[in-house]
C-alpha cells in the first residue's frame, strides 16, 4: 500500500470579541476579522451589551473600538480575565496607560496593544518624520479630519509629536524657533511635548496628517492620507495576530514593526 501523507491539523483560529461593533470602524473591523482565515469573530458587542458576553463566547482576544470613556473599563475587564487586547480607541493619556501597566504587572502573560493609528502608512510616516526631525530646526504638525471626530488633537498627532520630541531631545535639538509673544486666540496651535500641532475639522476629509520640517532654504513635508477606514484594517489584523506574543503594554503599532 502507498503511504498517505500525514495530515496536519489547521492551527486554531484566534477567537476575537469586537467591542464597538456598531460604529463605522467596528463595521469595517467585523468584515476584516470575519474574512481572515486565521481569525474567528466570536462576539460583536455594542454599548448596551454585557461584557460577560465576551467570556460566554470563549474569546481569547478583545478588539476595543469604542469611545474614550468606555475603553479603560473594557480593557481592565479583559486583562482581569486574561484576555489579550488590541485597542483602537483614542483618549489613552499617559496617566491611563500608567494605570494599565500597573494592572498588567499582575497579569504578566497578557498582551495589550494601544494603537493611535492602525494605518501602516501613517505609522511609517510618523517614524520617518521623527528620524528627519533631528536634522531640521523647525517642525510643526497639521492634522486634518472629518468634523465628526470628537477629540483634538488626534491621537496620531499626539503620538507623532511625542516621537519627534524624543528624537530631537536625544539629538540635542532645541525648540523650533518662534518669535511669537502675543497669541490671545491660540492661532499658533497646541503645544504637544513642545511641538506645535494644528487641528483642522472639515467636511469632505477623512484622516490626514502633514509634518512640516524646515531648514535654511528648504522644506520637507511628510504626509499621509487615509481616504476610508479600510486603510486601518491591515494594522488591526497585524495587531490581533501579534499581541499574544508581546506580553505587557505596547503603545503604538510601530512597536510591532521593524523600525529600530
Amino acid at each position: 500500500m502507498t503511504a498517505q501523507p500525514a495530515e496536519h491539523p489547521s492551527p486554531t483560529p484566534i477567537r476575537v470579541a469586537l467591542l464597538g461593533a456598531s460604529g463605522k470602524m467596528g463595521r469595517h473591523a467585523a468584515e476584516a476579522v470575519g474574512g481572515a482565515e486565521d481569525l474567528e469573530l466570536v462576539a460583536e458587542l455594542g454599548s448596551r451589551d454585557r461584557l460577560d458576553a465576551v467570556l460566554d463566547a470563549g474569546a481569547t482576544h478583545v478588539l476595543d473600538l469604542t469611545v474614550p470613556d468606555a475603553s479603560p473599563g473594557n480593557v481592565a475587564f479583559a486583562v482581569e480575565h486574561g484576555l489579550h487586547v488590541v485597542v483602537g480607541t483614542s483618549g489613552w493619556s499617559a496617566e491611563r496607560r500608567s494605570a494599565l501597566e500597573g494592572q498588567l504587572a499582575g497579569r504578566p502573560e497578557v498582551g495589550v496593544l494601544i494603537a493611535p493609528n492602525f494605518a501602516l502608512g501613517s505609522v511609517l510616516a510618523s517614524a520617518f518624520a521623527a528620524k528627519a526631525a533631528r536634522y531640521f530646526p523647525s517642525v510643526e504638525i497639521i492634522e486634518m479630519h472629518h468634523p465628526a471626530k470628537v477629540d483634538a488633537p488626534s491621537g496620531t498627532a499626539v503620538r507623532t509629536a511625542g516621537l519627534i520630541a524624543d528624537a530631537r531631545a536625544a539629538a540635542g535639538v532645541g525648540p523650533s524657533p518662534d518669535a511669537t509673544t502675543h497669541d490671545p486666540d491660540g492661532a499658533r496651535g497646541a503645544l504637544v511635548d513642545g511641538i506645535r500641532v494644528h487641528a483642522v475639522r472639515l467636511r469632505g476629509l477623512e484622516a490626514h496628517q502633514e509634518v512640516l520640517l524646515g531648514g535654511p532654504g528648504e522644506q520637507l513635508v511628510v504626509r499621509h492620507d487615509a481616504f476610508d477606514r479600510g486603510a486601518y484594517m491591515s494594522g488591526v489584523l497585524l495587531g490581533l495576530r501579534e499581541v499574544a506574543s508581546r506580553p505587557g503594554l505596547t503603545y503604538g503599532l510601530d512597536g510591532y514593526l521593524d523600525l529600530d
